[in-house]
């Protein structure tokens, strides 16, 4: 087992220097992330089963503010935007406690999170991935503020993935610009099961600026959670393919960003897409997400595709299609998303969105919202 990225923090939180501060409000705002190599399957002790790579995304993101007190009688995580029992509680408490084991400052304050999303959540746009990579950099901005510790963008980053990892395997990935891998691969050096790493510097720019077009299908919460679809690949019959599968996809889809092959990009994501709800059709029992107007958006991509124009598709564990394409045939390509495929959408709703920066830091103050409202 490699030393954990947090032992730097763990450190200094044990020593018990540091003393009680006035109140105070942290806020960051987290990316989406859209696999193209689909985690799909894990180990115990929330490892993947295989290695993954995702995009990240700009306008698919979770703003996330958590409000600190130490002179609070009740300690703890309370409230997720003023409700004890949001369902989106438990998954933070998962966090909040693992990282209190190792940063005891944090058994002693009192947190209230106020939190909200820029799309509809449990559809398969990787809310979970949004929420809880924005959620871990708040809790470790607030340790480092509680231990006057000062880290370094890519450390806290670095921590912030291992540490997300916790509350939902997707969110790892969404602490990077542009593309992230998680899980150990001799494709790349520096990679792990515990925390994703960037892959940015080996893509070529132009892959840099690929739009993804979120088509809704589907704006209500899917029937399958993620933990459950994870859960459904022990004893699959053909998982043990899916992962020898998967490798080879991800060394493909390698290549493909490095070389600016659109085209080989678009035939692993596709394969990617379908293999992934195959997955969840051919499970005990099976489950079937796609909607007919997503079968319908998929053909359609297709057709516009043999017409000449640079698009593909990918789906996450949802009804909803990511089309992408590159940005130098954006226009041509929205023209066709707008007039052939937004009428397939529930309430004709797409999300233009592209490769993004990663994480922010927020300095204003976060408006009260109802959380992951679309």
């Amino acid at each position: 087992m490699s030393v954990s990225p947090l032992s730097r923090l763990k450190e200094v939180a044990v020593s018990g220097r540091y003393s009680p501060k006035e109140n105070f409000s942290i806020s960051w705002q987290s990316p989406s992330n859209i696999a193209l190599v689909k985690y799909w399957g894990k180990k115990s002790g929330q490892l993947p089963a295989t290695p993954s790579l995702s995009m990240t995304l700009d306008k698919a993101r979770t703003t996330t503010r958590v409000d600190v007190a130490f002179d609070a009688p009740r300690k703890g995580l309370l409230s997720v935007n003023g409700d004890p029992d949001h369902p989106f509680l438990p998954k933070m408490q998962m966090l909040f406690d693992w990282l209190s084991c190792g940063i005891p400052a944090l058994n002693g304050i009192t947190l209230h999170a106020v939190t909200s999303n820029s799309f509809p959540h449990s559809t398969g746009i990787a809310s979970s991935a949004s929420g809880i990579s924005a959620f871990a950099l708040c809790l470790l901005t607030i340790s480092c503020r509680i231990l006057n510790l000062e880290l370094s963008g890519d450390e806290l980053m670095h921590m912030a993935s291992y540490a997300a990892r916790i509350g939902s395997g997707s969110a790892c990935r969404s602490l990077f610009a542009g593309y992230a891998v998680w899980g150990e691969t001799s494709c790349l050096s520096g990679t792990s099961d515990e925390f994703a790493i960037s892959s940015a510097a080996f893509v070529h720019p132009d892959m840099l600026t690929l739009h993804d077009a979120i088509l809704v299908i589907s704006g209500k919460p899917k029937s399958l959670p993620s933990t459950q679809g994870h859960q459904s690949m022990e004893g699959h019959p053909f998982f043990s393919n899916r992962i020898i599968q998967a490798g080879q996809h991800l060394e493909e889809a390698l290549r493909a960003l490095s070389a600016n092959d659109f085209e080989k990009l678009c035939s692993v994501a596709e394969r990617e897409a379908l293999t992934l709800h195959a997955l969840m059709m051919s499970a005990n029992p099976g489950t079937l997400l796609m909607k007919p107007s997503t079968v319908e958006v998929i053909g359609l991509v297709r057709d516009g595709r043999k017409n000449g124009l640079p698009l593909f598709f990918t789906l996450d564990a949802g009804a909803n299609v990511h089309v992408m394409y590159p940005d130098a045939s954006s226009a041509e390509v929205e023209k066709y998303i707008s007039e052939v495929l937004k009428p397939l959408c529930e309430d004709g709703r797409v999300i233009f969105d592209r490769c993004g920066s990663g994480p922010v830091m927020l300095n204003e103050p976060m408006p009260s919202h109802d959380c992951f409202s679309s």
